[in-house]
């Protein structure tokens, strides 16, 4: 027999507890919970099911598959027309407004799931999850450092994975390799449905130049119309950047780091405007503190850009990103956003990938990518591989 909670239960306490204080504010009588990455966030696994969060009280975990899962609050059920019945046998009153995950679920099964609670109202609870998902508790945060480890590691190794001759999706192969074989599980999650990407993103020379229909900061043309995004098979040669934008999940927690690698040496306008990356990144890191506001980061990264004549490479040349960072954590694409309309306020335990990267036509993408944990005094970067653009050969 497993057991469902594979965190400690005051770990659970506090990530319930976050969620609640969010119902509470939106006048939320219960949540229940169905997407794969929230289901982790309130129990440490992924089953097929619900959790039922009431505004007070415990949470109930509703499972259909694995078998055999055991512990409180665990209840199986075959079909979700079972949770209205065992609610009232747990002593649970059917609330009046119920919180789906209406960003995420398909239309039909809010539908049926709604219908499950007489004449409640529905509401969206997606904002709610965001919000709780966005402070991480310190075993979070542990779980992002370890990965950070891991993920700086593999970074190391990458000029003894190349060798000349060598296509991108040849060296992404290899380094894919090596990320599984130091642990990375693979999975790069990601919420919603407007993005997809592999293990990660590796870009070569003038393809970082080629747009992309995802809203990542930097695109790729892919190798299949079905995924264009990423590697195209483009030669590695002298004079030509290589960005590795590769998968830091190694615990369920993923850090997100971006380095540049370069056969021989880049031109004097690619090696300025990498070390403004590096610049722009330890600013922020410095002014990001509790209280301030995510569109300032954005406006002061824009002043540096701007002071540096770098704005017609910054976040893109023939297609620009709208952001410059974004929050991390069992997914990639979290709260808070570093864009200029971000109406979010950076909170203490807040876990954020800063990307400031330009592309230099002719060369390639410069630039590096960051993990930080938001802190009273500023951010901590957890993601501490070497920051200068780094030789291949």
């Amino acid at each position: 027999m497993e057991t469902l909670l594979l965190i400690s239960q005051e770990e659970v306490s506090q990530r319930i507890s976050k969620i609640q204080q969010g119902l509470f504010v939106q006048n939320i009588g219960a949540a229940l919970i169905c997407d794969n990455a929230n289901i982790y966030y309130c129990s440490g696994r992924v089953f097929n099911g619900y959790v039922y969060i009431p505004s007070e009280g415990d949470a109930l975990y509703f499972v259909r598959r694995p078998v055999e899962l055991t512990g409180e609050r665990v209840i199986y059920i075959r079909k979700p027309e079972d949770i209205p019945a065992l609610l009232a046998e747990q002593g649970y009153a059917l609330p009046e407004t119920i919180g789906l995950e209406l960003d995420l679920i398909p239309y039909s099964v809010a539908q049926r799931l709604v219908s499950l609670f007489a004449n409640a109202k529905m509401n969206n609870v997606s904002a709610v999850m965001r919000q709780a998902r966005s402070i991480k508790t310190a075993y979070e945060i542990e779980q992002l450092r370890q990965s950070g480890i891991k993920h700086e590691y593999v970074y190391s190794n990458v000029p003894s994975l190349y060798h000349d001759g060598m296509t991108d999706m040849e060296l992404q192969v290899e380094i894919e390799r090596a990320l599984r074989l130091a642990g990375c599980i693979g999975k790069f999650r990601i919420s919603g449905n407007s993005m997809e990407i592999h293990m990660g993103n590796l870009i070569c020379g003038d393809n970082a130049d080629s747009p992309s229909p995802y809203d990542f900061a930097m695109g790729g043309a892919g190798v299949d119309p079905s995924l264009p995004v990423g590697s195209d098979g483009t030669m590695i040669i002298p004079g030509m950047t290589v960005m590795v934008d590769m998968n830091g999940n190694f615990t369920g927690y993923m850090t997100d780091m971006t380095r540049t690698f370069s056969v021989g040496k880049v031109n004097d306008l690619a090696q300025k405007a990498h070390n403004c990356s590096i610049e722009i990144c330890h600013q922020l890191a410095d002014m990001a503190k509790p209280g301030v506001e995510a569109k300032a980061l954005y406006n002061r990264a824009i002043e540096i850009v701007t002071d540096a004549g770098f704005e017609d490479y910054f976040m893109g040349h023939r297609q620009k990103a709208g952001f410059i960072g974004h929050g991390v954590g069992i997914e990639v694409n979290e709260s808070p956003v570093i864009a200029p309309r971000s109406r979010d306020v950076l909170c203490e335990g807040n876990v954020i990938a800063l990307e400031p990267k330009f592309v230099i036509p002719g060369v390639g993408a410069v630039g590096i990518e960051n993990t930080y944990v938001v802190k009273l005094e500023g951010m901590e970067c957890i993601t501490k591989a070497t920051e200068e653009i780094i030789a291949l050969d």
